[in-house]
């Protein structure tokens, strides 16, 4: 069974949430989007690490969507929400995929 990538889908939602927002002109629908895959991601989390994981994970996604705004003031909407994704995408990455064995189904998969 493969594995997801959840370091995609959580910075994949929330450019996606974002991206939603701004095109739609509805925050609450773009706000639907982000905690749609943080959700999903949530519940992968639990399922490979524990609450503790899954908990502080989704602390970083949450994290990342209140930087955002911040962000935004100095660089600008797209550039701040592109940055905090990668960053966010990373740390998932690193605390749940790559011990996971996400990375060696992938490039098993490739082969």
């Amino acid at each position: 069974m493969a594995r997801t990538p959840t370091a995609a889908i959580a910075a994949g939602s929330l450019i996606a949430g974002y991206a939603v927002a701004a095109g739609s002109g509805s925050r609450p629908l773009g706000g639907a989007v982000l905690v749609a895959g943080g959700l999903y991601c949530a519940s992968v989390w639990h399922r490979r690490h524990g609450a503790p994981t899954a908990v502080a994970l989704s602390g970083v996604g949450l994290t990342a969507f209140a930087v955002s705004h911040v962000l935004a003031h100095a660089i600008g909407a797209w550039p701040s929400v592109l940055t905090v994704a990668a960053i966010a995408g990373a740390v998932v990455w690193v605390r749940s995929d790559a011990s996971a064995g996400v990375a060696g189904q992938a490039s098993a998969e490739l082969s």
